[in-house]
């Protein structure tokens, strides 16, 4: 057996962040994913200003490990024409550039089709093909702070602040990698390809379904709770104690019961002010007083494990590394090692990446290649094109343009 994608040609001309993720999911899918790139390759080879050695930054290792690397100028006709040959080889061809750039290029989905007439060809960008902003530029934070994200963080009357990861970009992503998978199983049932336009703006509007929902649906306008849960209770938030803080989950009244119970304070639950679940809103303040005074006298791991022993939900808060240590996310096998070449493999300790973040029942997503360095596969996938060796010898013999 094989894994899904196994057999599935990707052609991804993106690069950063959102078109990369996408293909990311692909590859570790098993598709065949080959990155072109400029001479300059890919910014987030060396994110940040900072030089890395092989051009591997640790940004782009975790999005592109698997791929294959080839460089282009699309500006030049030779180079131009490996490009076409590409689209002919590919079954997918992804892109984030801004509307119209591929087009004008000669590489835009009209042309691949009359290339290949069942390609899937998808477009990233921040607002779309169509709509009266498809040519403003887009970056992550930008999104954030259009779609209202960034003023959904914090406590009631706080300054509005970005979620600290480019969490657009992330689920973009994803969106592409799902909306290429819906068009590849059209094709495998209709025999048509189609052009698929995703758009960080949606994306971000689809992600905030638990609030824009309620909004669409009732006219609910979603307000600052600080780390207080979704459903508001007040024994669904973040607490400190006697060492570190932790988030709670007690919704239900049988939820509720149980941690007064483990937390030996059984006279909140018959105390009336806390009766039911509208009582103990009401009287938030003055219980969320009382749970903090119980958390005192231990740490938040202590309570992590009682808490959870019970049934109630409950998890310290964590840093990023202390999370990645947990034996449960071992034992999931999240992540992968990854083989960085050369320099690369001598600056630092042994280099892990994120696996897909689901487990099949048989043949598992992954990868076991390691990322590429610029224009690493150039000769190869030029070998596979048919190109002759003294044509493969003059077109890597021309610099590609570094722009």
């Amino acid at each position: 057996m094989a894994q899904a994608l196994n057999g599935i040609r990707v052609l991804d001309f993106s690069h950063v962040l959102a078109g990369p993720i996408a293909t990311n999911y692909l590859c570790m899918q098993g598709a065949d994913v080959v990155k072109v790139e400029s001479g300059k390759g890919d910014t987030m080879r060396n994110y940040g200003g900072e030089s890395h050695a092989e051009g591997l930054g640790p940004s782009f290792v975790s999005v592109n490990t698997g791929k294959r690397s080839i460089v282009l100028d699309l500006k030049k006709p030779e180079h131009l024409a490996v490009a076409r040959k590409l689209v002919a080889w590919a079954d997918v061809v992804v892109e984030n550039f801004r509307p119209g750039v591929m087009e004008r290029l000669g590489l835009g989905y009209e042309a691949c089709r009359k290339i290949r007439a069942d390609i899937v060809f998808c477009s990233v960008s921040g607002f779309g093909q169509s709509g009266p902003l498809k040519a403003n530029p887009a970056v992550d934070q930008i999104i954030q702070s259009m779609s209202g994200l960034m003023n959904l963080s914090g406590e009631p009357g706080s300054p509005a602040m970005r979620i600290g990861f480019p969490v657009v970009d992330t689920f973009t992503g994803m969106l592409a990698s799902l909306a290429i998978v819906t068009a590849l199983l059209h094709r495998g049932r209709t025999g048509e390809g189609q052009f698929i336009d995703v758009a960080m703006m949606d994306a971000a509007m689809v992600m905030m379904v638990s609030v824009a929902g309620p909004y669409l649906v009732a006219g609910v306008k979603p307000v600052k709770q600080g780390n207080l849960g979704y459903s508001k209770a007040p024994t669904a938030d973040t607490f400190p104690t006697a060492d570190g803080e932790i988030t709670i989950g007690a919704i239900r009244q049988d939820q509720y019961e149980m941690l007064c119970k483990v937390i030996e304070r059984p006279d909140l639950v018959i105390d009336a002010r806390f009766a039911d679940r509208g009582l103990r809103r009401k009287n938030a303040a003055a219980l969320r007083a009382e749970v903090i005074d119980a958390f005192s006298s231990r740490t938040a791991l202590e309570w992590e494990q009682l808490l959870n022993d019970a049934g109630v939900a409950a998890g310290a808060v964590r840093n990023l590394w202390d999370a990645f240590a947990h034996p449960h996310l071992q034992a999931r096998k999240l992540t992968l090692p990854v083989q960085l070449p050369g320099e690369a493999a001598q600056a630092g300790n042994e280099a892990r990446v994120l696996n897909a973040g689901f487990v099949l029942g048989h043949d598992n997503p992954g990868t076991d290649k390691p990322p590429p360095r610029l224009g690493e596969h150039s000769r190869e996938i030029l070998q596979e094109l048919g190109y002759r060796q003294t044509e493969i010898d003059r077109l890597l013999a021309e610099p590609a343009e570094q722009h």
